[in-house]
C-alpha cells in the first residue's frame, strides 16, 4: 500500500517516486504547497474511498502523518 501512496504523491507533486519517503513533506518537496495539498487530499480520498476530517488534513506535516490518518480510516499498510 505504501507504493500506491508514493505513486499518488509522486504524481500530485511531480517528483520522482525515488525521492519520496516517510519523512517527505513541504520542507523537502518544493511543489508541496497549500493548493497541491488539497489536490493530494482529493486524490487520496478518491483512491482509498475515504473522507478525511478537517483536523486530519491540517495535522499532516509529512508522509508518515498521511499513513497514520489512512490507517485510522481503515487502510492497512504492509
Amino acid at each position: 500500500m505504501s507504493t500506491k501512496l508514493y505513486e499518488i504523491i509522486s504524481r500530485v507533486f511531480n517528483v520522482p517516486i525515488s525521492e519520496i519517503n516517510d519523512q517527505s513533506g513541504p520542507e523537502t518537496i518544493e511543489t508541496w504547497d497549500s493548493f497541491n495539498s488539497l489536490v493530494l487530499v482529493d486524490e487520496l480520498e478518491s483512491e482509498f474511498n475515504i473522507k478525511f476530517s478537517v483536523a486530519e488534513i491540517v495535522d499532516v506535516k509529512d508522509v508518515s502523518d498521511i499513513k497514520r490518518h489512512l490507517s485510522n480510516n481503515g487502510i492497512v499498510f504492509s
